[in-house]
């Protein structure tokens, strides 16, 4: 099977194949990124993120369901958690996600987080480029619901979805200033549940912070605030409204192109320092590291020494 070519084509079982060689770091993954980045860039990515317990991957759900009613394809990449102790992950999809499985105009892949800080698995960047290669209109990236971490998901996403709750106390707190620094979309979840109009109250004094705050040349876009019950299926509606307000106007004023370039910019950046940490761990002196054992020198004379003997510098 030529992979990229049947990729471009939509064909599902090529797109497996190339997700698995990139998330497991074969190099026939990077040969077939290769051969489809140009077809890539045209895909909205957006990411679905809040705390534990908000319901993030029903509204997901149900996103989902009211995107493939407006006749577009999707694509959803559900970040897990992975183990430390057995590197194993509860990779969920078909479970949470049961509906959509048989669903041909939806491609549902987990992956593991390895990790990885910040909530989003280290492959996902590169999932998200196979499956805007395959022609799906819309990506949602749903989170693990780690917290402050999280706002890594805002360099990835071209539209982010915030998601707070009723009941969890303090629930702007829960959900952390960065995040409410940066989402573009808020949705309350779980509207019908005691405590919505107090945690609808502390959400829109955040927001008008914010919009006080804004800089004179920042994007020119003021979040919603939505109410949905996703298991309803109440608000989706309005939800994906303002997603598709939020792309229109990104597309339109060049900043969608211009953050799609930024992200393979850093993703270059974070590959290329991969590559120089693998090699320096390659070459890492053994005298150092069994001299900083024994508390000889100290860490930080021991980096100083590893990185000066990997490229040496003249001293004057």
């Amino acid at each position: 099977m030529d992979v990229a070519r049947e990729l471009l084509s939509g064909n599902v079982l090529a797109g497996a194949r190339a997700i698995r060689w990139l998330d497991d770091r074969d190099r026939r993954g990077a040969q077939v990124l290769s051969s489809v980045f140009p077809h890539t860039g045209r895909a909205q990515i957006i990411g679905v993120t809040g705390p534990p317990g908000a319901g993030k991957s029903t509204l997901a759900n149900a996103m989902i369901t009211e995107q493939r009613r407006r006749g577009r394809r999707v694509g959803v990449v559900a970040i897990d958690p992975t183990s430390p102790f057995s590197g194993g992950a509860i990779l969920g999809d078909r479970v949470r996600m049961a509906r959509h499985t048989l669903d041909p105009g939806v491609f549902i892949r987990s992956v593991g987080t390895r990790g990885h800080a910040g909530g989003l698995s280290r492959s996902t960047h590169d999932t998200c480029l196979i499956l805007d290669a395959m022609g799906y209109d819309v990506i949602f990236v749903e989170t693990v619901g780690v917290g402050q971490d999280e706002i890594d998901i805002v360099a990835l996403a071209h539209t982010t979805i915030i998601i707070g709750v009723p009941g969890l106390g303090d629930e702007v707190q829960a959900i952390k200033a960065g995040l409410m620094e940066v989402g573009d979309v808020f949705v309350i979840n779980k509207a019908d549940r005691e405590g919505y109009e107090a945690t609808r109250q502390q959400f829109e004094l955040m927001l008008h912070l914010r919009e006080e705050a804004r800089p004179a040349d920042a994007f020119d876009w003021s979040p919603p605030l939505l109410p949905a019950v996703a298991t309803r299926d109440e608000g989706i509606a309005g939800i994906i409204d303002a997603t598709d307000r939020h792309g229109s106007k990104l597309r339109d004023s060049g900043e969608f192109a211009r953050m799609s370039g930024r992200r393979e910019r850093a993703q270059a950046l974070a590959l290329m320092g991969e590559e120089m940490l693998r090699i320096a761990m390659e070459r890492a002196d053994a005298e150092v590291l069994s001299a900083v054992e024994a508390r000889q020198i100290d860490p930080y004379e021991a980096a100083r020494l590893l990185v000066h003997r990997l490229s040496p510098v003249q001293e004057e």
